[in-house]
């Protein structure tokens, strides 16, 4: 089994972290995992994307042509990133921040206001973990405890007060696909 999922967005959103607490988990069930960032040279605003591969066998590369799924927290990842997701496989978009619905019919489209969602919680850049809850949901690739855990461990230290809220966007994301 392996699984490849691209993250993306403009940077601030939160795209590495979603990415860094999806390679926890898959680290958490003993996975072979490579987590790939990219992004552009604005901090804040340019474009972000990370890929993570979790594997029970070696992984051979860490860059994709076709991942099993896509998390687009934007309008132009959305418009970048559709045609790519492979057949059957998952794509999760931020409505809150995208103009359009999927066009595609060969893949599963999970489409929530994450943002919004996140505001409701008390802040908006809680929306990449909202994304991540809904992947995990809808693609049972791992369960909800693996991400509580994951997310533990990628807040400690000085961000640990982070904890509670990220953890109820995560419940917002598993609730939304139920």
């Amino acid at each position: 089994m392996q699984n490849e999922t691209l993250i993306a967005g403009f940077g601030g959103q939160g795209v590495l972290f979603a990415g860094k607490v999806l390679a926890h988990a898959a680290l958490e069930l003993g996975l072979e995992v490579t987590w790939f960032p990219s992004y552009g040279p604005e901090m804040r605003g340019g474009t972000a994307n990370c890929t993570v591969i979790f594997s029970d066998e070696e992984i051979g590369s860490p860059q994709v042509l076709n991942p099993t799924s896509i998390v687009v927290m934007n309008q132009p990842s959305l418009d970048k990133y559709e045609n790519l997701v492979r057949k059957d496989g998952y794509l999760v978009v931020d409505t809150s921040m995208t103009n359009r619905a999927v066009e595609r019919k060969d893949i599963h489209a999970i489409c929530l206001p994450a943002t919004e969602s996140a505001e409701e919680i008390g802040d908006k850049r809680l929306a990449n973990v909202v994304l991540l809850g809904a992947l995990i949901r809808a693609s049972n690739y791992f369960g909800q405890a693996e991400l509580e855990n994951a997310l533990k461990k990628s807040l400690e230290g000085k961000k640990e007060e982070l904890v509670a809220s990220n953890i109820i966007a995560l419940q917002h994301g598993f609730e939304y696909n139920s």
